[in-house]
């Protein structure tokens, strides 16, 4: 196994671009900050109160729990000039690994968010005396300053031959809505004998420790180990009580079996992987992609993902079209079982997105732009995306219909595929405006390319709500229902506008302006109305020099994915590069929305679903059809000798 493909090794001298890289369980995302032993962020999956920006839901941020301290002989242990500071990420154990070493210390940290265990993190230590040292270390729990009513606990519970520490801390979120809580413990070896006297001290309302003392002879090497679980009111109905039962469970589990199970876990993923022979640079990129795809993702959980994922609070932890159209269909293709939790997410809040057609004045469906718990549009008032990029609902549609297609699981099409595809297509068939024979308009909409406002017969608007009238019908043909005859009338009479040479015309007053990002290039990829190849070129050839170099990366996969299609090897390539490497940030290169590190960052999973899709798709020959997920020939890279989906199960495979 080439290990180099396994790892991304932080690069220091792009520190001053300093975004750090997350290791996360789907569940809790913990991201790592500038200085050694320090968490920068903890972020917790699907839990939003109201504060912030644009009097929407936020996602919360969680309590600092694994902020750690270690002095040696006196002096705080950080960076210096008699100092080696080094990090990097095993992504098939997803463990991030900070080696530090001074001229007295040598110290080796191990992060987990645990796999196996969605509210728990393994935190491993491994202490060398260079010279004799005493050395004390601090481990803080902090609340971040939006936290109300913060309190801090600390006790040891005693049982035969064993103390066990537990030091917790709980809080309300701004409006008082969720109760939050954090648990730590400590797993010392038997092999060092008896454990350290444990000293509680509370600094503020807001912050308390637990530490202790060790003396360590020249050459001793001492290990030991925190253990931590988070959870909320969102979870359960008792956080404090759940959060101190998980740290109590690691704490006895012990730190051999939960890294055990952690890496079973990982290496169960690790069974649908992407292998490229003959690039080991792309190779560990596409990993790094996917991995973070893995990481921000959890089976059975009913979440979703943000554009950031677990790696920050950009765009309020909100889940937009990114789920449906760019993280989803590359998840869906390696891991329906993991993709399906998105779907999950959006058949819980189907009572909420009929509730908003309702106040629009129509029927059916009409799921939000921006979505965070309750399922009711959070975009902020100021942005129009909010009432007006109504392309969403059809992107959830068309998502639900692809589940299908890939499973053929008609008793999940019939429970949770059938109520959102008829309601979406309910939707569609009164919002259009039917103005005659092959114009039934969709007018007053934002479509993909966000630079246009406001506009009517958007290229990708209507051609995604085309296809899922259409989906619709498909369903109701599976399950032996009667669709509603009007859903194919629609979508037969909804137009695609056309330029007198026969280009795809993005909307209807569209004169050749940028373009923030793909939009009519869409039709061809991924929604495939657009499959001759002399039109995908046509389209390609007037968009392509039009796209923003400002705008967002997946506009670029959609280019080089379609130049893929079309057998452009060296194109598809060039722009496969483009769609991300420029978007990579210092010191681990993680994804920024935008290139040369502009935009929200990081870690754009929008764009790393787009990159995967390049892969799977263009480079790979995959596609979703009505048979199933079949395999056609590729277009590799001249460089590339193979490319290998791993763990996919394919319906056909045509040499």
């Amino acid at each position: 196994m080439n290990n180099s493909t396994w790892q991304v090794i932080a690069d220091r001298s792009k520190g001053h671009l300093e975004h750090g890289v997350s290791v996360a369980n789907g569940m809790i995302g913990l991201v790592s900050d500038a200085e050694p032993f320090k968490i920068k962020d903890i972020i917790l999956n699907g839990v939003y109160d109201q504060y912030g920006r644009g009097r929407v839901s936020n996602i919360l941020k969680a309590f600092n729990q694994f902020d750690f301290r270690i002095i040696a002989n006196g002096r705080l242990v950080n960076e210096s000039p008699t100092s080696t500071f080094s990090q990097k990420l095993d992504m098939r154990k997803a463990k991030l690994t900070t080696d530090f070493n001074d001229k007295k210390i040598s110290i080796k940290q191990e992060v987990m968010a645990l796999r196996h265990l969605p509210y728990s993190v393994l935190v491993n230590f491994e202490i060398k005396a260079i010279k004799d040292t005493s050395f004390e270390f601090q481990n803080i729990i902090e609340a971040p300053g939006h936290l109300r009513d913060v309190r801090q606990f600390y006790s040891q519970i005693d049982r035969p031959h064993v103390l066990i520490p537990l030091f917790s801390s709980v809080a309300n979120s701004p409006s008082g809505r969720v109760k939050l809580a954090a648990a730590n413990s400590f797993i010392f070896e038997e092999a060092h004998g008896e454990e350290p006297n444990l000293i509680h001290e509370e600094w503020d309302q807001n912050a308390h420790l637990v530490k202790f003392k060790v003396e360590l002879k020249e050459g001793q090497v001492y290990r030991f180990s925190v253990v931590g679980s988070v959870c909320t009111s969102v979870h359960f109905s008792e956080p404090q009580n759940e959060a101190e039962r998980l740290a109590l469970f690691c704490k006895l589990e012990g730190r051999d079996r939960l890294v055990q199970r952690h890496e079973q876990a990982w290496g169960e993923l690790w069974e649908k992987d992407i292998e490229i022979d003959g690039d080991d640079h792309s190779q560990r990129d596409v990993r790094y992609m996917l991995y973070h795809l893995y990481s921000f993702v959890r089976e059975g959980n009913a979440l979703s993902l943000s554009p950031m994922g677990l790696s920050g609070l950009g765009y309020n932890g909100h889940v937009f079209w990114d789920t449906e159209l760019w993280m989803y269909p590359a998840l869906l293709m390696m891991n329906p079982a993991l993709a399906k939790s998105l779907l999950d997410y959006r058949f819980e809040r189907l009572e909420s997105a009929k509730q908003n057609a309702f106040s629009h004045g129509y029927k059916g469906a009409m799921f939000p732009w921006e979505s965070a718990d309750d399922g009711f549009e959070q975009t902020p008032v100021w942005a129009l995306t909010g009432p007006f990029q109504q392309h969403i609902t059809a992107c959830v549609g068309w998502a639900f219909w692809k589940y299908y297609q890939v499973t053929q699981d008609k008793s999940w099409l019939a429970e949770r595929g059938w109520p959102v595809l008829s309601a979406v297509a309910e939707f569609w068939s009164d919002r259009v405006e039917r103005k005659g024979p092959s114009r039934y308009e969709i007018n007053n909409v934002i479509g993909a390319n966000e630079f246009e406002e406001n506009i009517d017969n958007n290229a990708f608007t209507n051609g995604i709500v085309k296809l899922v009238l259409e989906y619709a019908s498909q369903a109701a043909e599976q399950l032996e229902i009667v669709a509603d005859p009007d859903w194919r009338h629609v979508a037969e009479n909804i137009p695609i506008l056309k330029f007198e040479d026969g280009t795809t015309r993005e909307n209807e007053t569209y004169n050749g302006a940028e373009i923030k990002q793909a939009d009519a290039n869409l039709l061809t990829y991924p929604l495939g109305l657009v499959s001759d190849p002399v039109q995908m070129k046509k389209d390609l050839d007037y968009y392509e020099p039009r796209m923003s170099p400002e705008g967002p990366a997946m506009g670029v996969c959609t280019l080089a994915t379609i130049h893929a299609l079309l057998h452009h090897q060296e194109e598809a390539f060039r722009l496969f590069q483009k769609s991300y490497i420029p978007n990579q940030i210092g010191p681990f290169g993680v994804m920024a929305e935008c290139a040369d590190g502009k935009g929200v960052a990081p870690f754009f999973i929008t764009g790393a679903g787009g990159m995967l899709q390049t892969v799977l798709v263009g480079f790979g020959g995959l596609k979703i059809t009505d048979e199933g997920l079949i395999q056609s020939s590729q277009c590799l890279p001249k460089h590339w000798k193979s490319l290998k989906v791993k763990g996919v199960k394919l319906k056909e495979l045509v040499e």
